[in-house]
């Protein structure tokens, strides 16, 4: 995502004076199971992500891929925006207690994918995939909405739907809106799995 567009997204979000919705039902899964730590390492609880491998299976498979080799443990919510969404997966720049500079700016050592877009409007707790400008640039990068953002209906893959951990992910901690999100001593996700 661009800087320019991130920071336009995150005031329209904010200024809808969105708040959390009912957090929806469980689908078939798979889940991925996120535990989030603070800077220090100090625990602040799970989120649930129930995985869309209907609607976009390639980048499931990607994701729970990267879960299952232990690729996302210890990597950064390096950008983080009140009222818009906070931002992971950058497993080659993103990881805890390493130099996070270039966070944001990575992937795997896997190809980038086709886009999958679907109908799915992003709402609270709406998971999409990260990308740079091209829609077929999505690698192991995903957002998590804390607001309902339509303005980026279409031109993101939706991957999922946060189910469990809403207080969690509201705690996570935020970035500077004038640095795009940019998170200083930024929270983490300790642990993640993948529940089938």
């Amino acid at each position: 995502m661009s800087g320019k567009f991130l920071i336009a997204a995150a005031l329209a979000a904010v200024a809808t004076g969105a708040a959390a919705q009912d957090m929806p039902a469980d689908g078939p899964g798979p889940n991925l199971v996120i535990e989030v730590a603070d800077a220090g390492g100090e625990p602040k609880g799970q989120i649930v992500l129930d995985l869309y491998a209907d609607k976009a299976p390639a980048h499931v498979e990607r994701v729970v891929a990267l879960a299952k080799a232990g690729a996302y443990d210890g990597v950064v919510f390096h950008r983080v925006i009140d009222g818009f969404m906070a931002q992971t997966g950058d497993v080659q720049f993103g990881k805890q207690g390493g130099d996070t500079a270039m966070a944001g700016t990575g992937g795997s050592d896997m190809p980038d994918l086709a886009a999958e877009f679907s109908d799915i409007t992003f709402g609270p707790g709406t998971v999409g995939m990260a990308r740079s400008s091209s829609p077929d640039s999505a690698n192991s990068q995903f957002f998590i909405g804390l607001a309902p953002a339509p303005f980026l209906d279409g031109q993101y893959t939706v991957l999922g739907q946060l189910v469990e951990g809403w207080d969690v992910l509201n705690s996570v901690k935020k970035g500077d809106a004038a640095a795009n999100g940019a998170v200083d001593r930024p929270d983490y996700m300790s642990k993640v799995t993948v529940a089938e």
